[in-house]
């Protein structure tokens, strides 16, 4: 029935939104407090000594590991997106717990430990991986000054939620504190679906950048002649309908999410235009050889339209690749299964893995979701899945238990 308990747990909290009509699960906010209150108790039922660390992460450990000996992680993260699914984030830290539950005694060569993450999403402040960076050693106190839309810092968010806005960076953990990272998610794709397998391993995570790309024209009334127009909206339109031309052809992924234009007057001929680009593929040199030939068409229109173009990077990642010894682990728990041939995926979306690599191995478990739907209110899981995913990560952790004698 752990299966039926992680399904409930997560309808749980969903109950725990900024919005009533949909999940807004933001950092230092109301909504993170109660399910970090919630997901304590519920690593202390499974026999974890549960605390929260200086970034509003929830970290627990084997009541039984308290000695010094370096611990394998598992977990991911509870905050969300606007308008989220139940099960992003969510459901690994609720499958790290029950696997937690069902070792509470069992003879380890290492500690156990679960976290739950407090932003992964970056939906309040707009950086990424914000709780899995500090623990990794990452944390940059420049972020404090960041600010959410209604113009509240995060330094005065974090002191708002009790935390010690100066003391974010001492959740980091010591270099050789930790022996791997182990983060179960839902795959946010369809190749389990469309294969009809359950569970995949994790290969890599792919490498992304996010930027924007800005046209700067002449703004006119709209009577102007089409041979004296340098309309930036127009620039931009056809530069948006490249990037996904070539992305496509490359094989990368590039999404373009956000569009803003000035004037925005019916009658105005847009003098400036700009839009995102979130550009990703499975190794860095793969992405950047992308980003070359989207950067050569967009500065051809710029030319032929008489336009001025600006490029910003806002966020760069390379590639992360899953340990082959933690890839073996999750590939042994998988054929516990019955599945003799795990299958292999590349995580096109990013995960707080990529944070914990800096600090330690990693490896990823995947499970089907349907249709691939995720960040979005009808992301699904089945509850044979997920029954499967605990049984193939508890049996990853007792592989890597095996090895590391």
């Amino acid at each position: 029935m752990t299966a039926a308990r992680v399904l409930a747990r997560a309808d749980e909290l969903s109950l725990h939104s900024a919005w009533d009509d949909g999940i807004l699960r933001a950092y230092l906010t109301p909504e993170q407090s109660r399910v970090n209150a919630i997901a304590a108790a519920w690593m202390r039922e499974a026999g974890l000594r549960s605390w929260p660390d200086e970034a509003a992460n929830v970290c627990g450990r084997r009541q039984i590991d308290d000695d010094e000996r370096p611990a394998l992680l598992l977990g991911s993260h509870l905050d969300t997106v606007p308008g989220a699914g139940r099960y992003d984030g969510i459901l690994g830290v609720l499958v790290a717990i029950e696997v937690a539950d069902r070792l509470r005694d069992a003879e380890l060569p290492f500690a156990l430990e679960v976290v739950a993450f407090g932003d992964e999403e970056g939906t309040r402040f707009g950086t990424t991986l914000l709780g899995s960076r500090a623990l990794a050693g990452g944390w940059q106190d420049a972020w404090l000054d960041l600010h959410d839309a209604d113009g509240v810092s995060l330094r005065e968010a974090a002191t708002t939620f009790g935390l010690i806005p100066e003391n974010i960076g001492a959740a980091a953990r010591p270099p050789g504190s930790l022996v791997g990272y182990l983060e179960c998610h839902i795959e946010q794709g369809p190749r389990l679906e469309d294969l009809d397998r359950a569970l995949g391993v994790v290969t890599t995570i792919a490498a992304a950048e996010r930027r924007m790309i800005s046209f700067r024209g002449e703004a006119r009334h709209s009577a102007t002649p089409w041979e004296l127009r340098h309309d930036a909206l127009l620039g931009a339109s056809e530069g948006i309908v490249a990037v996904e031309r070539i992305a496509r052809d490359q094989g990368s992924h590039a999404t373009v999410g956000r569009i803003r234009v000035e004037p925005d007057a019916v009658n105005v001929i847009p003098g400036f235009a700009e839009f995102s680009l979130d550009l990703r593929d499975a190794t860095a040199n793969r992405r950047d050889a992308t980003w070359g030939l989207i950067r050569h068409e967009l500065q051809h229109i710029a030319v032929h339209r008489g336009l001025d173009l600006e490029f910003a990077s806002t966020h760069i990642a390379p590639e992360a690749p899953c340990a082959p010894h933690l890839r073996e682990a999750i590939a042994a728990g998988i054929r516990t299964t019955g599945d003799e041939s795990p299958i292999d995926l590349v995580s096109i979306a990013g995960h707080d893995a990529m944070a914990v690599a800096d600090l330690t191995d990693i490896g990823m478990l995947f499970v089907r979701c349907a249709g691939g739907i995720s960040h979005h209110a009808d992301e699904s899981v089945r509850e044979d899945d997920v029954a499967l995913a605990i049984d193939a990560l508890e049996a990853a952790v007792r592989h890597l238990a095996t090895e590391l004698v």
